[in-house]
């Protein structure tokens, strides 16, 4: 049967092009969204975009209709409507105190449920305090999930490990021209494009990654990339992606202290040469999303506490590159110069990304129109590196299903263009190493 569908603010700000994900249902829009919405039409975030974006898009679907049984979205698609405020229903004041523009879009969908005799009719809302209260009192709702990974546990990892390997095809891999074909691994074995892959035999053993534009297998040598050298095969996997030409987009994903930005960094560095800039980027979401309020200073000054795991990553090298006696200068140089630039997500937008190499760290706490937004931004000559924990996620709204990295790592694995890799070894310290596995 048909279904009403109720939007909560929070949608909209997430998909500007919610309303066309809900087939042929009906939706409303309570009043209260669009004064909410109001609020966030100017800046130059994404939320303030998809707000502008939405109000536009239901301006040119407004008529007549739109306050008296709603307007066609689309053929083959509902009607939408927007629904005024009613008085307070009493089960609404006799369990919450505070009527909160919250509360009233709660008030407005119990209204529209109660006329509907409780059937068919759902509220969307990706708050989760949201959803109990409004479960509380009899809603029916569901968080908004269109864009997002069925099953977290069966996530593609960009790595798999194939046994009983012949010798001989490991003693012909480690000779010129360092590769071989699918069909001498002896198994039938499928993979996907630039997906990496751990051959063994016995005690003997090869790192590889299978090359979908020559459909081959090829060897992988580690490297030392400005002082930083990978500490097992999952790094190693890594740095091959990120200094591969041929590959223009690489996720790494792996809980904290696995190494993601430091190799990310080190990758960069070590292929300056090729690129006009290093940008890295990250999203300003504070920790357990508590603002850090107003601080003094200048622009600068106000996202330092922000960026600074970045400068520390930056230090690491740059401190390696003194204890070997090389390099180790260049990199203040080069921030000096503006060849490295370190700055939030929010001011890339507008930016020609043309021979960059672009690293985008903590990118779980993006939605996946933000990623998809950078992406598209890419010209030529520009690598794109995301880096993040799935599992870390301090975006209000965003969890391990719905985030942007892992809508990446879903969507776009099989690509010739790009290359994936989970690090799940923890190479920060011991310590560090033990609080993330029992703490």
């Amino acid at each position: 049967m048909k279904k009403i569908f109720i939007l909560d603010t929070n949608v909209i700000l997430h998909d500007s092009g919610c309303i066309h994900q809900f087939k042929d249902n009906d939706i409303y829009i309570p009043i209260t969204v669009i004064e909410e919405l109001d609020k966030f039409k100017k800046g130059n975030n994404v939320i303030n975009c998809n707000a502008r974006d939405f109000l536009r898009t239901l301006d040119a679907l407004s008529c007549d209709t739109v306050l008296n049984g709603g307007a066609p979205i689309d053929n083959g698609k509902g009607n939408i409507a927007i629904r005024l405020d009613t008085p307070l229903d009493p089960i609404i004041k006799n369990n919450f105190n505070e009527i909160t523009p919250d509360i009233r879009i709660i008030n407005t969908a119990y209204s529209i449920a109660k006329e509907n005799g409780f059937k068919n009719v759902v509220f969307v809302t990706k708050d989760v305090n949201l959803r109990l209260k409004a479960r509380s009192i009899g809603l029916k709702t569901e968080n908004y999930n269109s864009q997002f990974v069925e099953n977290i546990s069966e996530m593609y990892t960009g790595m798999k490990v194939v046994n009983n390997i012949s010798s001989q095809v490991l003693s012909d891999l480690y000779q010129k021209p360092y590769e071989t074909q699918t069909a001498s691994l002896g198994q039938d074995v499928a993979f996907f494009a630039n997906e990496n892959v751990i051959l063994k035999n016995g005690s003997k053993s090869a790192l590889a990654y299978f090359d979908g534009a020559s459909q081959t297998v090829k060897l992988i040598q580690p490297r030392i990339c400005y002082g930083i050298k990978p500490r097992n095969s999952e790094q190693t996997f890594a740095l091959n992606a990120m200094l591969n030409p041929d590959i223009s987009l690489v996720t790494i994903s792996g809980k904290a202290g696995t190494g993601k930005t430091l190799l990310a960094l080190a990758a960069a560095l070590a292929k300056k040469q090729f690129y006009r800039q290093i940008f890295i980027a990250r999203p300003v979401v504070p920790l357990s999303n508590k603002d850090l309020g107003f601080l003094p200073g200048d622009v600068a000054s106000k996202l330092d506490p922000y960026m600074q795991p970045l400068y520390d990553n930056l230090s690491v090298i740059q401190n390696q590159c003194n204890e070997n006696g090389s390099n180790g200068k260049n990199i203040k140089e080069l921030i000096e110069e503006e060849k490295i630039v370190i700055t939030p997500i929010s001011y890339i937008r507008g930016r020609s990304i043309v021979r960059v190499f672009f690293i985008v760290d903590e990118a779980q706490n993006l939605t996946p129109h933000e990623v998809k937004t950078i992406i598209t931004r890419a010209g030529e000559g520009t690598k794109i590196v995301f880096t993040g924990d799935i599992f870390q996620i301090d975006h209000p709204y965003l969890d391990s299903q719905t985030n942007g990295l892992a809508y990446i790592i879903e969507k776009m694995k099989g690509q010739n263009l790009y290359a994936h890799i989970n690090l799940e070894k923890g190479e920060r310290s011991e310590l560090a190493e033990l609080a993330s596995k029992i703490l």
